[in-house]
C-alpha cells in the first residue's frame, strides 16, 4: 500500500463534501499538472491518502482511500489528463496544520514541506504514521 496527500481549497471542495459522496466516491478531476498525474496514476485501489485543505486553513483534516485506478478525466476531452476516485475515510480528531509539519524534523522532507504548490504528492510510511499520531487517529 502506498500513502498520498491530496490537496483542495475548501471552498471549491471541502472535506464535508467528500464525506457527503459516501462509499462512491468522488472523481478526483481538474488536475492539469504532469507530477500530479503522474501520482495518481501510480496509486492502486486501497491506497489512502490524506486530505489537506489548502489557502483557507493548510491543514490535514482527513483521510481518504482510492477507490478507483487512474482513467481518463471527465472534465476534460484531452487524452493527456487522468484521474483517480476517492472516498472518505475518517476525519482526523485534530486537524495538523502545515506549520505543525513544518516544525517536525522527520517532515522536513515531506512533499508538503517542500513543495507545497504540488497538488496530489506522495507521502512515505513514516511520515503518515507521524501526521496520523498528530491527528490523533490510528494509522
Amino acid at each position: 500500500m502506498a500513502y498520498w496527500l491530496f490537496k483542495s481549497e475548501p471552498d471549491a471542495w471541502g472535506w464535508d463534501q467528500q464525506v457527503a459522496k459516501g462509499a462512491e466516491g468522488e472523481e478526483w478531476g481538474g488536475v492539469r499538472n504532469y507530477q500530479a498525474r503522474n501520482n495518481m496514476r501510480a496509486m492502486k485501489r486501497g491506497d489512502l491518502g490524506f486530505f489537506y485543505h489548502s489557502n483557507i486553513g493548510k491543514e490535514v483534516v482527513g483521510i481518504v482511500e482510492v477507490c478507483r485506478e487512474s482513467a481518463p478525466d471527465s472534465t476534460t476531452d484531452d487524452p493527456r489528463w487522468d484521474c483517480v476516485m476517492i472516498r472518505a475515510v475518517r476525519p482526523l480528531k485534530t486537524p495538523v496544520t502545515l506549520d505543525q509539519c513544518k516544525s517536525h524534523p522527520e517532515l522536513q522532507e515531506m512533499a508538503l514541506v517542500k513543495n507545497t504548490r504540488l497538488s496530489v504528492q506522495p507521502v512515505s510510511e513514516a511520515e503518515w504514521q507521524l501526521v496520523c499520531h498528530l491527528g490523533g487517529v490510528d494509522p
